[in-house]
């Protein structure tokens, strides 16, 4: 490394590594820069610098007053400059449940007895405070000191608590839970933070094993879903718009985290005075200490009125959504605000594409032990490059394999059915064809069939992306295109092993829990919007907290993997083994840890 003088003020070309995390390098899985992080520093310059031991295969450059890109110089990949310490603080937040509880103890620094108050042969109990916390005597030192016992103990009326989560979790409106319960709404608001802490605890408790368990192979499909947050405020009636991030095993169809790109502990003043008095908004958004967060001053000045297209023919859609990609300032950055949307009051709206990095190695982190993981992603660059970065070990090693996978979603139902019947005709035609051909099954048939259509895909996109165009539609999936994203070009699948991972492309297991999100959250469901004579628009049960976003997909997700029994009479827990039993609603209420 080029050999820095003391004292000198050394610009960096990239953020620095945080807590292990680089994402700086080229995503082209193809490339020998794969994986590869540009260096921070400067570069050799002058008649002998190409050929400097110190000098990487990138150049710096495409900056704007929004973004750094950086070039790579193996395969002419431009991917924007990010800050790690960003995704660093959004997989801490997304970690932060899996932590261990506190353990506790005497609270005297001098006393030997660090064992937990549960052991009796140590303390003794000693009646409660007058806020109701346990007291205990320390059996050492005979310190006497209180502890807040848990929530249900603190809770007015907690044998409502089962009603109210069960009514929360089947479509109930607030309103309309209040009246049923018979309490009220401030007091809904409490037993909802409640039963999102004993979620919370609950879930950790088993997915701490998620390391442990022995998983040889995971099917994943990762998709988004927006909500939209009513305003809280008369004098803006702009909406807040949210996108949560999910992944479901196709198998199981266990949820392994919803997250929202909100943060509910921040506070947007303090931080845009913080940021302002640090200079952050005069620095590149990588570099700046706030990269995460979106604040106030940028909001206003990236306002966009761009629209998502829209067609019918599922080519042209995916053609659509390269071109409004590669039309962006950063092509992972989607969240890109409009005029008619605003920034939340109460906590801070994360930037969307470090929620997608961040998400992707809190997966890392869950399922490291896991033998091999298959992605199936929607066609998003930014969720594509957020995977390709936290997995690039992984992929290399050939463990990690991911895929678009795009639907055509604008079909009616009569143009679903008729596909369907045409792929039941194809098949059995098929079928009669050929003598060999009648005694294999439908699955048989179509790895055939796939194998064929292996050397007709099309290309999409400034890369040329190969997509395979399904011809097995469902009613679920209708009509379906497929590009293998991590083919490093060695052959390393033989065409029967490939019609394989393409026949189980699929979202089926992300969409199906997106759907009980409409299907049994109230606060959530597909909005019914009231159009003001502004063009302003009120959405009827929407929330106007974003907190309460993410507490009430938290709450859903545990009651989705640990209570919810399918058509086979177990839950997802249960099918991928985390548990062995079905467990209630008092399990999760009563749950101690």
């Amino acid at each position: 490394m080029m050999p820095v003088k003391s004292g000198s003020s050394v610009k960096l070309r990239v953020p620095e590594p945080a807590n292990g995390i680089q994402v700086n390098f080229c995503k082209n899985p193809t490339c020998l820069n794969y994986g590869r992080s540009a260096s921070n520093m400067p570069q050799p310059r002058g008649r002998c610098a190409a050929s400097h031991e110190d000098r990487d295969a990138y150049t710096i450059g495409g900056s704007s007053d929004h973004t750094v890109t950086m070039s790579c110089k193996l395969c002419g990949e431009h991917p924007p400059i990010k800050s790690n310490l960003a995704i660093s603080e959004e997989l801490d937040r997304m970690m932060a449940y899996l932590a261990p509880p506190l353990k506790e103890s005497c609270p005297d620094p001098s006393c030997a007895n660090d064992n937990s108050v549960d052991i009796p042969q140590a303390y003794r109990k000693s009646g409660f405070t007058k806020c109701g916390s346990q007291r205990y005597r320390c059996l050492t030192c005979g310190t006497t000191f209180s502890v807040a016992t848990s929530s249900s103990r603190r809770q007015q009326k907690p044998e409502v608590n089962e009603t109210v989560f069960r009514l929360l979790v089947n479509k109930m409106p607030l309103k309309r839970i209040c009246e049923t319960a018979e309490i009220t709404i401030s007091t809904l608001y409490g037993k909802i933070d409640f039963i999102h802490q004993q979620c919370l605890a609950f879930v950790a408790n088993h997915e701490r094993r998620l390391p442990e368990l022995p998983l040889k192979r995971l099917y994943l499909s990762v998709d988004r879903q927006d909500y939209m947050v009513n305003w809280d405020h008369a004098d803006d009636k702009r909406n807040i718009m949210l996108h949560a991030l999910s992944c479901a095993d196709n198998r199981s169809s266990y949820v392994f985290g919803t997250y929202v790109n909100y943060d509910a502990q921040m506070n947007p003043d303090s931080v845009n005075r913080d940021a302002a008095s640090r200079g952050d908004l005069e620095t590149k958004p990588a570099f700046r200490r706030y990269a995460r967060l979106w604040l106030d001053k940028d909001y206003e000045q990236t306002r966009s009125s761009r629209k998502r297209n829209s067609s019918k023919v599922l080519g042209d859609a995916i053609s659509d959504t390269y071109s409004e990609a590669s039309g962006r300032l950063d092509v992972e950055e989607f969240d890109i605000p409009t005029a008619d949307i605003c920034l939340p009051r109460r906590g801070m709206q994360v930037h969307a594409e470090y929620t997608l990095y961040g998400y992707f190695y809190f997966l890392r982190n869950l399922l490291k032990n896991v033998g091999k993981i298959r992605f199936f992603l929607d066609q998003e660059s930014g969720i594509r490059a957020a995977c390709l970065a936290a997995f690039h070990q992984e992929v290399l090693e050939k463990r990690c394999d991911a895929f678009y996978v795009r639907i055509n979603s604008d079909l009616t139902i009569n143009e679903k059915r008729r596909l369907k019947a045409d792929n039941t005709k194809m098949l059995a035609e098929m079928r009669n064809s050929a003598p060999y051909l009648a005694e294999l099954t439908d699955y048989e048939l179509r790895l055939i069939v796939i194998k064929d259509r292996l050397g007709e895909m099309v290309k999409f996109g400034a890369w040329q992306d190969k997509w395979l165009f399904c011809p097995f539609p469902d009613m679920s999936e209708p009509e379906k295109a497929i590009c293998w994203l991590t083919d490093l070009g060695d052959r390393a699948y033989d065409d029967d092993h490939l019609a394989r991972l393409y026949s189980r492309a699929t979202l089926h297991g992300v969409d199906r829990f997106f759907m009980q999100v409409r299907r049994r959250l109230s606060l959530l469901e597909r909005p019914v919007a009231t159009a003001s004579s502004e063009g302003r628009k009120w959405y009827g049960y929407s929330p106007y907290n974003p907190s309460i976003v993410g507490k009430v997909l938290d709450i859903l997700r545990v009651f989705y993997n640990f209570i919810e029994v399918g058509d086979d009479k177990r839950t997802p827990a249960l099918r991928l083994g985390l548990v062995d039993s079905i467990h209630s609603l008092g399990d999760i209420l009563t749950f101690r840890a």
